[in-house]
């Protein structure tokens, strides 16, 4: 699963050029998908105006809701100091769920937001997509 953080969301709005053609690339493979934590798509809102339509017009983009679960474990890791919510929301769907059994990536423009041990892939960097 790949997940796109607040600042990944707000590149990807931006005409971001990789995540766009990762975006593009994801929409022809029936099945994957980019996922958008809730409260990252919340935060990158409030930040820019009529970003979040611009997101979720891409059809490879799915909203991985706040749901009763995830809202106890945000919670819970927001309290330990984990970062603001929604990182932690971020940090919560890159976590291995049963109906997902791969590695979850997690792009991101703060690698060092994030804690040691998970999979973190900076948008800007060249091998991004395989290229070099």
């Amino acid at each position: 699963m790949i997940i796109l953080d607040t600042s990944a969301v707000c590149a990807l709005a931006s005409g971001h050029k990789t995540l766009n053609l990762l975006a593009g690339n994801m929409a022809k493979s029936p099945g994957d998908r980019l996922s958008v934590p809730a409260l990252c798509l919340m935060q990158a809102e409030a930040q820019e105006g009529d970003l979040a339509r611009r997101v979720l017009a891409l059809s490879s983009v799915v909203v991985e809701a706040l749901d009763t679960v995830a809202s106890v474990s945000v919670g819970t890791m927001l309290r330990d100091g984990y970062g603001a919510p929604d990182t932690c929301h971020a940090l919560y769907c890159a976590l291995p769920r049963p109906e997902f059994t791969g590695m979850s990536i997690l792009l991101t423009s703060h690698e060092d937001a994030y804690p040691p041990g998970m999979v973190t892939v900076d948008i800007d960097s060249p091998g991004m997509l395989g290229f070099h």
